[in-house]
């Protein structure tokens, strides 16, 4: 549910704006504001999965996140669904880190990375599925059923963690909360956000000055704080650091390159939005055979070759994608590049995921969890932030041809650049095997 509502939006967003009447930068809010409370809360759930217990947090998410989806299908209004969308993104942040938790904390060693390579494929596949749920929900019914379709899926959710897993927690938890952290967190990403997607107006620059200060204060207050909520400490290991940096750069690429192609397919190559959503299903077969596997080819191998292979066999899909335009046919450009795609992300998003958990200890693994989808989430949600205006898109030229057109280009090469310079930190900093 958290990772397909990350892109389910991205395939509806035209059809919200002429519905809602939103302006680029409301899209962006309603993709965004998701991902920012989702980013700035995913440490906390975290910390309080390790606390209370991973299975009840994420229960307590779970629900949380099917009401905030309630209110997203019935919002009258972009600045309605913008509020319902935040907070939805905090049932995310509760719930996310718990689901890797629970693994990490319920299978032996041996069997993890299997385990991980299972869960990374199947939530690659809800991110990857996305448009295609949102473009088919879209033509039969409705925009708002994009969300509304939550409600069923947390009910099953629920029952099965309930019924049918573990609870696991930390044995010896901190003794009180990190507010001044929180705070400060929320404060960075909301100030560094509203900045980026503002840019050119009067608010462009305080709110990137806050976000900037709120940063700097998170780090200071982590430092002197006695039971931190991010303990700085975890990013001695050399292993950690870089995976972690590699995530920023791979999932920034990843949610800018699902926002402007399914835009794109729309605003240029006349698709509609079930027709846009489909031409995405590439990825989705790619993660579905194959994520797990890149799991297992990693515990044999190790993790620097698939690391590194794995985001520069993305840029090459990212770079064929270029020819996507008013007169590219699915087959010559669409098909080839998604599936370059998807493989170099199936090859590399398991052994990503196992070797930062594998790097924290094990009573760790909330904080490490959500270290590791906080830096993913904060990832896509500057790309989606940043690139548009600095493209050269903003205000309604989402839907203007020529605009949206030259926008994608220069989007498309920016992302495989993040790319291949993620490749080249794993090749670099990632170890050839993790103990």
């Amino acid at each position: 549910m958290t990772l397909l509502d990350g892109t389910v939006v991205n395939v509806a967003l035209r059809t919200i704006g002429e519905e809602l009447g939103a302006d680029l930068a409301e899209l962006q809010w309603i993709s965004n504001g998701y991902l920012l409370s989702l980013a700035s809360t995913i440490l906390l759930g975290g910390s309080l999965g390790d606390r209370y217990g991973r299975r009840r947090l994420f229960v307590v998410g779970t629900a949380w996140f099917a009401l905030a989806s309630l209110m997203c299908g019935l919002a009258p209004s972009p600045e309605v669904l913008i509020a319902a969308r935040v907070l939805q993104g905090v049932g995310a942040g509760l719930l996310t880190p718990g689901s890797l938790a629970m693994i990490q904390g319920a299978f032996v060693p041996d069997d993890r990375a299997p385990a991980i390579g299972a869960w990374s494929g199947l939530g690659g596949i809800a991110a990857a599925i996305g448009p295609f749920v949102g473009g088919g929900l879209i033509e039969l019914a409705s925009w708002r059923w994009i969300f509304l379709i939550n409600l069923p899926l947390a009910l099953v959710a629920v029952w099965i963690a309930v019924r049918h897993v573990p609870e696991t927690r930390d044995p010896d938890p901190p003794t009180r909360f990190d507010v001044a952290g929180s705070l400060l967190t929320m404060a960075a990403l909301a100030g560094l956000t509203f900045g980026l997607i503002q840019t050119g107006t009067r608010w462009a620059v305080p709110a990137l000055v806050l976000g900037v200060v709120a940063a700097a204060g998170f780090v200071l207050v982590e430092r002197r704080e006695r039971e931190p909520m991010l303990p700085l400490g975890i990013f001695a290991s050399r292993t950690f650091s870089a995976a972690n940096v590699m995530t920023l750069l791979v999932y920034a690429a990843l949610g800018a390159v699902l926002f402007f192609l399914v835009l794109q397919l729309q605003t240029v190559a006349g698709y509609s939005p079930l027709a846009a959503g489909v031409a995405t299903l590439p990825i989705t077969v790619c993660m579905l055979f194959l994520a797990a596997r890149g799991g297992r080819l990693a515990v044999r191998i190790g993790p620097r070759i698939p690391m590194t292979l794995g985001p520069i066999v993305m840029a090459a899909g990212v770079l064929w994608l270029l020819t996507v335009d008013a007169t590219a046919t699915y087959w010559t450009t669409v098909l080839p590049g998604l599936t370059l795609f998807g493989l170099g992300l199936a090859l590399m998003v398991a052994p990503l995921t196992a070797t930062v958990l594998a790097a924290a200890p094990v009573s760790r693994a909330g904080l490490a969890s959500g270290v590791n989808n906080a830096v993913a989430r904060t990832g896509s949600l500057l790309a989606v932030a940043a690139l548009p205006p600095l493209v050269g898109l903003t205000g309604e030229e989402y839907a203007d041809v020529l605009a949206m057109d030259a926008a994608y280009s220069t989007a498309m090469l920016v992302c495989a650049g993040l790319l291949g310079v993620g490749g080249v930190i794993s090749w670099l900093l990632i170890p050839s095997r993790i103990r």
